[in-house]
C-alpha cells in the first residue's frame, strides 16, 4: 500500500461524536509511552500527525486520521500509567472501551507492546478484555531497535509463553521501529489486505 494522502480529521470524547459513514477503521492502543505516535507517523511518513510527547498518557482523545480517502487510523488513549485523577482514568477507560466495542467500522485493533518489557499486568488485562469480547487484534512489538536480535527474539518467544497460558493461538505478530522505519511494509500490506474484508 502507497499512502499518497494521510490527515487529522476529528478528536472525539465519545463514541457517538466520532465520524461517520462506513469506511473500515484500523485502532491503534497500548501501554502509556509505548511509542504508538511515533509509529503512526511512521506509517504514514508524516513527522508531525500524531503528537509525540515524553510524558506518558498525552494522548486523551479518539483520534480519527483518513488515508487515502478509504479508511481511517484510529489514535485510541493509553491505557496504564497517567498522571490523572482516577475518576478521569476511569473514565477514559470506559471511552477505549466504549469505542472497541461499539465501533462498527472497526476491522483491526493493533496492540501495541514495548518490546524491552516482559508481559506487564495492564497489557494481561487488556489482552484479557479483548479475547473475553472476540475482538480482532494484533501485536505490535515497538522500539525492536533498542536490543539486539537474541534479546528481541528471547522476549518475544517469553511473551509468547505468557499468552500461551491462556490463549490457544497467536494473533498475527509484528516487529516494528519507528527510528529505523522496521515494519512499516508489513503492516501496511495487511491493512490494505484486509480492507475489503
Amino acid at each position: 500500500m502507497i499512502i499518497k494522502k494521510a490527515e487529522f480529521v476529528k478528536s472525539s470524547t465519545q463514541v457517538k461524536d466520532c465520524p461517520s459513514g462506513n469506511l473500515p477503521e484500523y485502532a491503534f492502543i497500548g501501554r502509556s509511552n509505548v511509542g504508538k505516535s511515533s509509529l503512526i507517523n511512521m506509517l504514514c511518513k508524516r513527522a508531525k500527525l500524531a503528537k509525540t510527547s515524553s510524558t506518558p498518557g498525552k494522548t486523551q482523545l479518539i483520534n480519527h486520521f483518513m488515508v487515502n480517502n478509504t479508511w481511517y487510523l484510529v489514535d485510541l488513549p493509553g491505557y496504564g500509567y497517567a498522571k490523572m485523577p482516577e475518576s478521569e482514568r476511569q473514565k477514559m477507560t470506559k471511552m477505549i472501551r466504549s469505542y472497541i466495542l461499539d465501533t462498527e467500522n472497526l476491522v483491526c485493533l493493533f496492540l501495541l507492546i514495548d518490546s524491552r518489557l516482559s508481559m506487564q499486568k495492564a497489557d494481561r488485562e487488556f489482552l484479557q478484555f479483548l479475547g473475553s469480547n472476540g475482538v480482532p487484534f494484533v501485536l505490535v512489538f515497538t522500539k525492536t531497535d533498542k536490543l539486539t536480535k537474541s534479546q528481541l527474539s528471547r522476549n518475544i518467544e517469553e511473551y509468547k509463553i505468557s499468552m500461551h497460558e491462556t490463549w490457544e493461538s497467536m494473533p498475527a505478530v509484528f516487529l516494528t521501529s519507528a527510528l529505523k522505519k522496521k515494519g512499516r511494509d508489513e503492516i501496511l500490506e495487511f491493512i490494505n489486505s484486509t480492507l475489503g474484508e
